[in-house]
């Protein structure tokens, strides 16, 4: 499995400063790995947004090359509602994104990230309402393209003091929430 996100996926501690990053046993892919007993590859980047140009669709499918794992799940679009993107239109971005990806792939999960909540970097009640659309319109989506699909916001994942980012509880619940919907 590839695990292709950002900041959430990569493991970043927002305690720390300058990327500081939860120890491996914290960190959702890592439990996950433990709990399945399989090879996840972390491809997680902080800021990463949805990839929208040719360069990022090529780094994306280098990843795949030249043997593209069972399952590619990707999480993907806080970032973009951060910079100002509405669900509707991050979901836009996904779907060309996955539209791009999609041959080069066995198997796709888009895993809609947990709502935001208000905190440090969320002030706005607009924000926290886009990203409660965003699971929606993610569902939505993957019908459409006829892939799976997962919604981390069943999940009780509990976002720091940020309104972003995991505690390392948060990582925790994620792991074992994707475990179960992999498992069942």
């Amino acid at each position: 499995m590839l695990c292709y996100g950002d900041s959430n996926t990569y493991g970043y501690d927002p305690r720390g400063f300058l990327g500081d990053r939860y120890p491996a046993e914290c960190r959702w892919v890592e439990i996950l790995a433990r709990k399945l007993n399989w090879e996840i590859q972390n491809e997680g980047q902080n800021g990463r947004e949805i990839p929208s140009r040719p360069f990022q669709y090529r780094r994306a499918e280098e990843l795949l090359a030249p043997n593209p794992p069972d399952f590619f799940a990707v999480m993907l679009g806080t970032n973009d509602l951060l910079r100002g993107y509405s669900a509707a239109e991050a979901c836009s971005r996904m779907e060309e994104f996955l539209r791009y990806i999609q041959p080069k792939c066995n198997r796709i999960l888009l895993i809609a990230p947990p709502p935001m909540k208000r905190g440090e970097w969320v002030t706005e009640e607009s924000l926290i309402a886009e990203s409660m659309k965003l699971a929606v319109e993610y569902q939505t989506l993957s019908q459409r393209l006829g892939i799976s699909f997962a919604d981390a916001g069943e999940w009780n994942v509990s976002l720091a003091f940020d309104g972003v980012h995991f505690t390392e509880a948060g990582h925790r619940a994620f792991a074992e929430g994707l475990y179960t919907y992999l498992t069942k």
